[in-house]
């Protein structure tokens, strides 16, 4: 062996821990600064395997298609189902539209055809609600339920109580950020839209985020990211960019509350603390944090 060589291995493990201290680094402020494969530097446990299966089996969803990005240093008092940003996406092709910046109406989304649920016995359509100039934070979820379908507003039933609490644990009130969803209309018995109903109404959706032009999207669940993104498979907890807004998942409220505190204490907890620490990295991309910290 070379002394050039020699050298290379001794270098080695000071390589690999500025590494991890700008790893480090990213995970605290969400961002990218070093171009490596992340998952090279994650070490897999039994303890990752064991909480990603029982997290995914409870959400009922493809493990490659919403799979757990484990923190490394464990966030919230060691807590193994953190987020982490060491996986990180590229920008997408989606751009807003250039021409018109106006966010549909009500007026316009209720003569709305495009797809069956206008006639599948809808009460009113629910554009959405809340601050329309440039808010710090745009929410996304799938579709209205039972509640906002009859009174027209989104995220007012037992999700948006536990919406409300998420925005509020961020230093927010709902009237400071916009909530909206990605169908404008409730499908028949709640179920999941379609891929062509969400299709159909995603052009809605898009003038909204370019009229509104939030700081940073929430996406809240698989079908409000695979809405926004139908051609690409979208992580929780990790970056992605829609027409220059940075935008990170999260599960749905809805996910959340059908955990049994009795019976699940656990998942609970781990599900919660996802949501929380994806919470803590959407506000460190603006630079804030959650309030009483300093």
């Amino acid at each position: 062996m070379s002394n050039v060589e020699k050298q290379d291995i001794t270098d080695l493990p000071e390589i690999l821990n500025a590494f991890e201290q700008a790893l480090e680094l990213e995970r605290e402020l969400g961002t990218r600064a070093v171009d490596c494969d992340r998952a090279l530097l994650l070490p897999i446990t039994r303890e990752h395997l064991d909480g990603r299966e029982h997290l995914e089996n409870r959400d009922g969803r493809d493990a490659s298609a919403t799979s757990l990005q484990m923190s490394a240093s464990r966030q919230d008092g060691g807590s193994p189902y953190a987020p982490s940003t060491k996986h990180q996406a590229l920008s997408t092709n989606y751009q807003a539209p250039s021409t018109n910046y106006q966010a549909p109406s009500t007026e316009e989304l209720a003569a709305c055809t495009k797809c069956t649920l206008a006639t599948l016995g809808r009460q009113h359509v629910v554009p959405g609600q809340g601050n329309a100039a440039s808010p710090d934070f745009m929410f996304i979820g799938e579709a209205p339920g039972a509640d906002e379908d009859r009174q027209g507003l989104a995220f007012v039933g037992a999700a948006g109580q536990f919406l409300t609490k998420m925005i509020q644990a961020m230093g927010y009130s709902r009237d400071q950020v916009f909530i909206a969803n990605v169908c404008k209309c409730r499908p028949p018995n709640n179920r999941t839209p379609s891929p062509q109903e969400m299709e159909a109404c995603l052009p809605y959706l898009r003038r909204q985020i370019a009229a509104i032009r939030p700081k940073c999207i929430v996406l809240l669940g698989r079908t409000a990211m695979s809405g926004l993104f139908p051609t690409q498979r979208i992580r929780r907890g990790t970056w992605y960019e829609y027409a220059g807004i940075p935008v990170i998942a999260t599960f749905h409220p809805s996910y959340i509350i059908r955990f049994d505190p009795t019976t699940d204490p656990m998942g609970l907890r781990a599900a919660k603390t996802e949501v929380w620490n994806t919470l803590k990295l959407a506000l460190a991309r603006l630079g804030k944090q959650p309030p009483g910290r300093k």
